[in-house]
């Protein structure tokens, strides 16, 4: 199911940013040369679906459309899209198994609704969300009633 959440009723992304650098982490907004490291390493722990729509993220133009959560040896630990397959749309969205738990998950989520927001957009949307309650209590998100399986239903199936 989708998930709708206000943009103009965020809660600050700086502390959950702050608490990541606890572990020694950090967020990074990517850039042109680094699109290979990143769809490769989506592809990677996530899937060819999800690396597609990484891709996409450095389509859009400048900036892109991602944040990427980085270790101290500056090697990718998470990542975030938006604005990739669908306007206004957050995710793809994920974290290296070793590194959850940490709040690197809602610091990629903050800065990437906060970054919606100063596209002009009053309302995202989480689409084809598992994580419901997650999102529900960071950013307050709510089911869109008949949104299963949304604009994600009917594509191609990737092996």
């Amino acid at each position: 199911m989708d998930l709708l959440v206000k943009l103009y009723d965020l809660p600050p992304a700086e502390p959950a940013i702050e608490k990541i650098t606890e572990f020694g982490a950090r967020l990074h907004r990517p850039f042109g040369p680094e699109k290979a490291a990143v769809v490769d390493w989506v592809t990677e722990k996530f899937g060819a679906r999800w690396g597609s729509e990484a891709d996409m993220a450095f389509a859009g133009g400048n900036p892109v459309s991602a944040f990427t959560a980085l270790d101290p040896g500056d090697a990718i630990i998470g990542f975030a899209c938006y604005n990739t397959t669908f306007k206004g749309f957050f995710g793809p969205t994920g974290v290296d198994d070793g590194w959850r738990g940490k709040g690197i998950g809602t610091a990629l989520l903050l800065r990437s609704l906060h970054a919606l927001r100063e596209d002009g957009h009053a309302y995202g949307i989480i689409g084809f969300s598992a994580l419901d309650e997650f999102y529900e209590s960071i950013v307050g998100a709510i089911p869109i009633p008949d949104s299963d399986p949304g604009a994600y239903g009917g594509r191609i199936k990737i092996t």
